[in-house]
């Protein structure tokens, strides 16, 4: 009974049990990719136009983006309990809807409903964060992966909703925004205890590799059977038993992971040398009586001794020559001749507070880039409609559930690729961030240029290059900007997407579009005080309409590029002493 006990104690504290529960929080955590299809219903119900409905969606993406107090709370409260307070929001918001829409309640005016819709969707933002701070931190070696696998289902999630939605589909589509509210609230309060950061835990373990292989397998047959089933049930009607049986498969896949924390923890165990590695105890608090923290006086002391050809050494040359010179400083402090200063303020690689990391220029050239290329990215995919139409295709169904697709592969793939840059080549994770920025200049460049077939290339490329930046971007703030505040650090960084949208969707692509609508309709426009304005909608066709918008998203990701680059030449020595050869006398810069 003493070995059932250890072993499902095992399995409780197993940092991949932590892994497979974030995964299915992070199933259920999209709420916000839902609200195209909840909205209707939402029109239809409370009377709203078109420009009322865009108000509550600019509440949602808010709500979905704002996520400082997100940041603090998780801070300050446990992971269970930042946990609660996001399916309490969630469960407040959308529920309040869902009695509105219902008429259960009397009807709110349009700023409440806005509020509503904020609050609701800014639960997702604790799943996000609890997930990706819990996980991050129980795979410090393998950041990449971690963030990727977790922020593709959560950008797959919609798809999965949906689905498990056609279980229970009743005539009511209201019944959809019940479901919104209720199920996201009891998944996070079912693994409040199961999401955390577990003490403890093994630094590097061969098994690692094949467990992460396993579960990109499972998320590469996730993706093929979603895609599938949405082409199977949108070009034929299916019985009910069929929606049946596909969700029921859905869930079956989705459950697959669990194999990997209970094979570890109940299998034979197998001892490694590697295994005994474990991960540096948490600094003492009280600077003053910490051994580590003189170290790092020492440290910081070096910085400013060591000359800078050392930074252009090999790798095995360059750690020889810092560690000399340390010696000699750890010396000559303690015969008192050298009077060691305290450093101002933490060094790359260490832990920063969000004040700390604004006034640094390694963090705006990384949030400029991703304001560049995920706000891009974005634009594509909320014109995807327009664009469809505008090049002759009737239905932008397909391209949205492609979108979707690559998106979720972009960031399990970002993750993956990113990883392999950084442990096997040492080298700064920023540089995959340029190649897929690059991947979706091509994708702008073929959707602008509207020949036969390109919008679904453009479709792929711009979905691939999106979704890898909600890999790449999260991992290497943790690794540039530390651990200890990753959660508002990451939630700051979720703004480069509303930020984005306003300038390239708002701003640049609805002025084209109206104007090149405008030139092939001139006799639609009338003149009111003056000036002139649509005495109906006015619809664009033929590449013309987003051309010179795809032109200017194609040349923004280059620019993206290039501050990657940048910040690439920037790190570089960041980066090799976080993953090179001779990490065991790796220093913090």
């Amino acid at each position: 009974m003493g070995v059932l006990e250890e072993k499902l104690s095992s399995f409780y504290k197993s940092r991949w049990l932590v892994f497979v529960a974030a995964m299915w929080l992070q199933s259920w955590a999209g709420i916000g990719y839902l609200f195209g299809s909840i909205s209707p219903v939402i029109k239809s119900s409370l009377g709203y136009n078109q420009k009322q409905l865009a108000m509550l969606g600019v509440a949602k993406d808010l709500g979905d983006a704002v996520g400082f107090v997100t940041g603090l709370l998780c801070e300050l409260l446990p992971i269970w309990g930042a946990l609660l307070v996001g399916a309490a929001l969630n469960l407040i918001g959308y529920g309040w809807v869902w009695l509105v829409v219902t008429a259960q309640v009397p009807v709110l005016p349009l700023w409440a409903m806005c509020v509503l819709i904020f609050v609701g969707t800014n639960g997702e933002t604790y799943f996000n964060t609890v997930s990706l701070v819990s996980c991050v931190q129980n795979f410090p070696k393998s950041r990449g992966p971690v963030v990727g696998i977790l922020k593709g289902f959560a950008g797959l999630s919609g798809a999965i909703l949906t689905q498990i939605y056609a279980l229970f589909n009743a005539p009511d589509r209201a019944s959809l925004i019940f479901m919104v509210a209720v199920g996201p609230a009891l998944v996070g309060v079912g693994l409040m205890f199961l999401v955390r950061p577990v003490g403890g835990h093994k630094q590097v373990r061969p098994s690692d590799g094949k467990c992460f292989t396993f579960v990109y397998g499972v998320c590469l047959l996730l993706a093929a059977y979603l895609m599938g089933v949405m082409i199977v049930q949108d070009l034929f009607k299916v019985s009910e038993t069929v929606v049946t049986i596909f969700t029921v498969i859905l869930l079956l896949i989705l459950a697959i992971p669990i194999v990997i924390p209970i094979t570890l923890s109940f299998g034979p165990e197998q001892r490694n040398p590697e295994e005994e590695a474990l991960l540096p105890e948490p600094r003492n608090k009280d600077p003053g009586k910490s051994q580590l923290d003189s170290d790092e006086v020492i440290l910081s002391e070096l910085e400013d001794e060591k000359p800078k050809e050392v930074d252009m050494l090999p790798a095995s040359e360059r750690q020889k020559r810092i560690a000399h010179l340390q010696q000699r400083l750890l010396q000559a402090a303690a015969e008192g001749a050298v009077r060691v200063k305290r450093r101002r303020g933490p060094h790359r690689g260490e832990d920063f507070t969000l004040t700390q990391a604004l006034i640094k220029a390694d963090f705006w050239l990384l949030f400029i880039s991703m304001i560049m290329g995920s706000g891009s990215g974005l634009t594509v995919i909320d014109n995807l409609g327009q664009m469809s139409q505008s090049l002759g295709y009737d239905n932008a169904h397909i391209f949205v559930s492609m979108v979707s697709i690559w998106n979720f592969l972009g960031r399990v793939g970002g993750g993956y690729i990113s990883e392999l840059v950084v442990r096997d080549h040492a080298y700064p994770r920023p540089s995959a961030l340029a190649v897929f920025q690059l991947i979706m200049t091509l994708g702008h460049l073929f959707i602008g240029m509207g020949w036969p077939g390109a919008m679904y290339v453009g479709t792929l490329l711009v979905g691939l290059g999106y979704g890898a930046h909600w890999a790449i971007v999260p991992a290497t703030a943790s690794e540039l900007f530390g651990l200890r505040n990753f959660g508002a650090l990451y939630n700051f960084i979720t703004l480069a997407n509303p930020a984005g949208t306003l300038v390239f969707s708002s701003l640049i692509a609805s002025t084209i579009y109206d104007s090149e609508a405008e030139k092939q309709h001139p006799q639609s426009m009338g003149s009111f005080l003056g000036l002139q304005v649509a005495t109906e909608s006015l619809k664009c066709e033929g590449s013309i309409c987003f051309f010179l918008t795809s032109m200017i998203m194609a040349g923004l990701c280059v620019l993206g590029a290039a501050l990657c680059m940048v910040l690439v030449l920037r790190t570089r020595i960041v980066y090799a002493n976080l993953y090179g050869k001779t990490s065991s006398s790796r220093l913090r810069l």
